[in-house]
């Protein structure tokens, strides 16, 4: 692999910070060679303070290190993309990210819902349907579905999107607790996504490509 390109601009390069989990962009910093050993190293993100001029591990001060899970590098060799599991805010203005906490997708939610299975509290509905069981759940994602159905069909009879998106809201939080119950991810349903997508395949599953 050819090595990274420490030449421009000092002797640093970017380093963007990200959630490995949810895809939040969290921070950008700059990482001169040391930083880059030391983060490859210890697990966890060290960069290069330009105002301190010296190296500086993220969360050494707040304890909310960056655990690394992945480093990638841009096709210049210049500029690295680093997936990290954060212990806690990015930022030192308490918030999840530097670029602000407005962010959510589905992993979000994903997430949200698995913290409140490991961490019940009473009146929590995600709760309720942990406590009730796998059949309770699969009966709420069974009507879900039926919902979304009927508002498909109400959209096209010139209704509106409103009550589809709603409807669909709730089908794929009620997947969500689905899917963590079972001890499953939506990276689970990703990866055989990108399967299917040809990204990766044997020629079995080009059979399944060409019928998708």
């Amino acid at each position: 692999m050819t090595a990274i390109d420490f030449s421009k601009n000092g002797g640093l390069v970017p380093a963007i910070l990200q959630d490995y989990r949810t895809k939040q962009v969290l921070m950008l910093g700059y990482m001169n060679h040391e930083a880059y050993e030391r983060t490859v190293s210890e697990g966890v993100a060290w960069f290069y303070s330009r105002s301190k001029e010296r190296l500086w591990k993220k969360g050494e001060s707040s304890g909310n290190v960056q655990e690394v899970v992945k480093i990638d590098r841009d096709c210049d060799e210049d500029t690295l993309l680093v997936q990290v599991r954060p212990t806690g805010p990015t930022c030192h203005t308490g918030s999840q990210s530097c670029f602000g906490d407005d962010y959510f997708n589905l992993s979000i939610l994903e997430n949200t819902v698995a913290d409140k299975i490991a961490n019940p509290q009473e009146g929590s509905y995600t709760n309720y349907l942990i406590t009730k069981g796998l059949d309770k759940i699969l009966k709420k994602c069974g009507e879900e579905m039926i919902e979304v159905v009927i508002a498909a069909k109400n959209a096209a009879a010139g209704q509106g999107n409103e009550e589809l998106i709603a409807e669909t809201s709730d089908l794929l939080y009620h997947l969500c607790v689905l899917l963590v119950e079972r001890g499953l991810s939506l990276s689970d349903i990703e990866a055989l996504l990108k399967v299917r997508h040809g990204q990766e395949h044997t020629y079995s599953e080009r059979k399944i490509i060409e019928n998708y």
